[in-house]
């Protein structure tokens, strides 16, 4: 006799395809019954008997369709209710969301080949989706995902739209951003002197990309500011309109084959740009680009480009009119989030672009591109941006306590916030540097409509303890709001703990080596910390070892201008005198000189302050124009002597046997070094490698006098992906090396590292 059975699926299971796939599998199985999506996942109830109700499940389990994240699931009998068929049912919305949310997926194969069909009905059609592809969290109001919840709700489907929407056996059944040239999004081209221009608007864009004009674009999650990445001339016109003077530019490739020809593309490089989530990925570029492309604007001082694949149908659209290399940069201005309503762009843009290609499906949740990179011996990702394509869900090994519901709202650059709800984890997109009014704006306005989203607020929340945080502030201002308990973290520690978390480290026993080296973050002695060498065991973490103390001059102004720390480093360094002095007016030597002099200033342990001092010194860099251009030009030069001479010139060389004192790791001995390589005339290259190499011969022996065998890296400077790659080469297997996965190893995982030591602490106050 048959019974009813009851399945539930949570995950990333909403905008995948999930209940179109349920169905064909009961048809296979010849079941009765539905599936529906509700606020907690996806809910299925079928006739059978109690052993094919456990093989249906492990079907699903199995075969689930290839975007779907599967974080639980349950199978009980409830009441027989009778069934003719098996059907999908609307979704139900009484309950309290509780469910991952999808992320925005890159243009499938399946669609890419219907858009270049001409004999297909949306040949051309620049918003061409399916269940396995298109925006899903940037075009969502509410929950469940269904289509009146969303942007596309003001697009009525006609009559073919709508009979692939209900037909199961179409790949557009219950697609909720079905559409085509009849019924969806329309396109429009104007410049912005006001000019109208009839016509095809893609046809008009690519005109004007070939005349050396700047398009703005509105993407998938905002603006694109795009010219051609081969006219120099187009290039520097749109650095000087952006005050964007030297920061690397990424690259928009119209095909695979193009991209080839310009770059060496490992497999997972290629993998990784044609995935759903399809990121900028940084590739060595060629000696002979093809294209043409003109790489001297695009990334001043760097061996590497950011390039990217068509991800959705309206590049993919222009990228293959226009036929050669575009440049697809953020559609902000500088130091401001990326704008992503028509009304921002012809305000802001204006003075920017030449003319706009926009569309009137509306952007809900703005994002930028994500950025992924892979070291170039070891292959290991390093994820430099997490935004569109992976935000706003982790899923990860992290023992967080699933039943209490915490917010924290991460650090001041590379800002993001992080939510455990109901056994769920959301990081949201990277939401720019918290330094302006109009971030602030964003990052309130992302936050308060993801709490809409499920309908609910958090039991406490977490922060950073530097007082000066505008994310610190806002959860002050919060938690007095909402009468909920504000707990504050040290920086550092966070970083080390999110490290921990994602690698499921937190039940290890340890001992554990943390290292977290990065630019700034305020230490519990209130000094600047960035060089620091954690112990985790049995749970605790306490700080070990860190860089020696120097002095923070001028505040943010350091971090600006190299200069300054060569100058902190370096000044009681008499052979230094010389070679610091040419690079300051007297007025500016005699007022740093008094006050390094004077003293009474912050110190710092930092590493990204002592890489720049080192390109200071190694007259790289005196003053930058963003954030760690000195430490890549460090990184470059070292490269570059790397791949002409391998380790085997330092193996046996050995900087470090009177570095290390009683726990200290002595910065001016560094320096010393460096300065005593120069005064030797050493070439630029070699003392770059050697001050690599110095580093991860300090990491060994910090690790061999804790007796840690296990080492974790979590910081902004572990963006390095030569530091990287020397590691895993010379630390590897002799230490068990842990680096990020799925987060950043900069600023933008703190938010999570917040909760798990939240949740490791039991949340006591901070």
């Amino acid at each position: 006799m048959l019974s009813s059975f009851h399945i539930h699926i949570q995950g990333q299971v909403q905008g995948v395809g999930f209940r179109p796939f349920v169905w064909r599998l009961a048809e296979a199985w010849a079941l009765q019954g539905w599936v529906n999506n509700a606020a907690d996942g996806v809910h299925i109830e079928i006739n059978t008997t109690a052993p094919q109700a456990q093989d249906f499940l492990q079907a699903i389990l199995a075969q689930a369709p290839p975007l779907a994240r599967i974080t639980g699931y349950s199978l009980y009998e409830v009441a027989y209710q009778a069934q003719d068929r098996f059907l999908i049912v609307n979704s139900n919305i009484q309950a309290t969301p509780n469910l991952l949310l999808s992320p925005d997926f890159a243009l499938c194969e399946d669609c890419r080949t219907e858009l270049h069909n001409p004999l297909n009905r949306r040949y051309g059609y620049a918003f061409i989706t399916c269940t396995l592809c298109g925006p899903r969290f940037s075009i969502m109001d509410k929950l469940p995902y269904d289509r009146e919840h969303t942007a596309m709700r003001h697009f009525v489907m006609c009559p073919d739209c709508q009979a692939e929407y209900d037909e199961v056996r179409d790949r557009r059944y219950y697609s909720q951003t079905n559409s085509c040239p009849s019924c969806g999004i329309q396109l429009a081209f104007f410049d912005f002197e006001g000019n109208t221009h009839p016509g095809d608007p893609l046809h008009m864009a690519s005109s004007f990309l070939h005349q050396g004009k700047i398009i703005a674009l509105k993407g998938i999650g905002g603006f694109l500011l795009l010219c051609d990445a081969t006219n120099a001339k187009a290039i520097k016109t749109l650095r000087e309109r952006k005050h964007r003077p030297s920061k690397p530019l990424a690259v928009l490739y119209p095909n695979e084959q193009t991209l080839s020809a310009d770059v060496m593309l490992s497999a997972k490089a290629l993998s990784l740009l044609k995935s759903a989530a399809a990121p900028i990925v940084l590739v060595p570029l060629k000696e002979e680009p093809a294209s043409g492309i003109c790489m001297a604007e695009l990334a001043p001082g760097l061996d590497r480009l950011g390039v990217m694949l068509p991800y959705a149908p309206l590049l993919e659209c222009l990228a293959a009119s226009f036929g050669k290399p575009l440049v697809a940069t953020s559609g902000n201005l500088s130091g401001s989030p990326i704008f992503y309503t028509d009304e921002q762009a012809k305000s802001g843009l204006a003075g920017i672009a030449d003319a706009m290609l926009t569309h009137n499906r509306a952007i809900v949740l703005a994002q930028d591109d994500s950025v992924v990179q892979y070291s170039q011996q070891s292959e290991q990702a390093i994820i430099l941006r997490r935004s569109r394509g992976y935000a706003p869900t982790f899923l990860g090994p992290s023992e967080v306590n699933a039943g209490a519901s915490v917010l924290s709202v991460g650090a001041m650059l590379k800002s993001t916030f992080a939510w455990q709800h109901k056994g769920n984890m959301y990081l949201s997109p990277y939401l720019g540097d918290l330094e302006n009014f109009d971030t602030h704006t964003h990052f309130e306005r992302t936050l308060h409509h993801f709490l809409a989203l499920f309908d609910d607020r958090p039991e406490r929340i977490v922060a950073d303890k530097h007082p000066g945080y505008f994310s610190t502030q806002l959860a002050e201002r919060l938690a007095a709001q909402w009468a909920v308990p504000l707990y504050k973290v040290q920086h550092h520690e966070a970083h080390f703990a999110a490290l921990l978390g994602e690698s499921g480290l937190l039940t290890d026993p340890g001992p554990i080596l943390g290292l977290v080296w990065d630019g700034t973050g305020m230490g519990d002695d209130g000094q600047i910390w960035g060089g620091e060498f954690f112990y985790f065991h049995n749970g605790q973490i306490e700080r070990r070892f860190h860089f020696d103390y120097f002095e923070f001059l001028l505040g943010d102004k350091m971090p600006r201008e190299p200069r300054l720390s060569a100058l902190s480093l370096a000044y009681q360094i008499p052979e230094a005198e010389s070679l610091l002095a040419a690079k300051f007016t007297n007025a500016e030597w005699t007022l740093y000189q008094k006050m390094l002099h004077r003293g009474g200033l912050l110190q710092t342990s930092s590493v990204g302050r002592l890489f720049d001092g080192v390109a200071s010194l190694l007259g790289l860099a005196d003053k930058v124009s963003y954030e760690g251009e000195a430490a890549m030009r460090v990184e470059v030069l070292a490269r570059a002597y790397f791949k002409k001479n391998g380790l085997t010139q330092l193996a046996k060389w050995n900087p470090i046997a009177s570095l290390l004192q009683e726990g200290r790791i002595p910065s001016g001995q560094i320096i010393g070094q460096i300065l005593a390589d120069i005064s030797c005339g050493l070439p630029l290259d070699e003392i770059a490698a050697r001050f690599h190499f110095t580093l991860v011969q300090i990491i060994a022996a910090t690790a061999q006098s804790a007796h840690c065998r296990k080492i974790a890296f979590s910081g902004g400077v572990f963006q390095n992906s030569l530091l990287v790659d020397l590691l895993l080469e010379m630390l590897s297997p002799q230490f068990e090396l842990f680096f990020h996965q799925q987060l950043s190893p900069n600023d933008e995982g703190v938010a999570y590292g917040q909760l798990i030591l939240h949740s490791l602490r039991g949340g006591e106050l901070g």
